[in-house]
């Protein structure tokens, strides 16, 4: 699945459409949740909208193992990749 993973994350870079920021924040949350576990650290303050959302979408995230965050994260590109064609 590793694998997979790495070439889900190259494959988000070669997108020619912009997927929108719920997209963006959903891929962040899997790929933080994928590589560093479940959240940890401050919440950010209310004055830091973009910090907060991260934060948020992440921890939202709290509990799902590293693999089935991959995995998610690998169908979330793909399904990206399929709307581009």
């Amino acid at each position: 699945m590793s694998d997979e993973f790495e070439a889900a994350v190259a494959a988000v870079g070669t997108l020619t459409k912009d997927p929108g920021p719920q997209a963006k924040l959903a891929l962040y949350a899997l790929y933080k949740q994928a590589t560093d576990g479940d959240v940890h650290g401050k919440r950010p303050g209310f004055t830091d909208f973009v910090g907060r959302a991260k934060y948020d979408a992440w921890a939202a995230l709290s509990g799902t193992s590293s693999e089935d965050a991959k995995a998610d994260y690998i169908a979330k590109v793909t399904e990206l990749q399929d709307a581009e064609s």
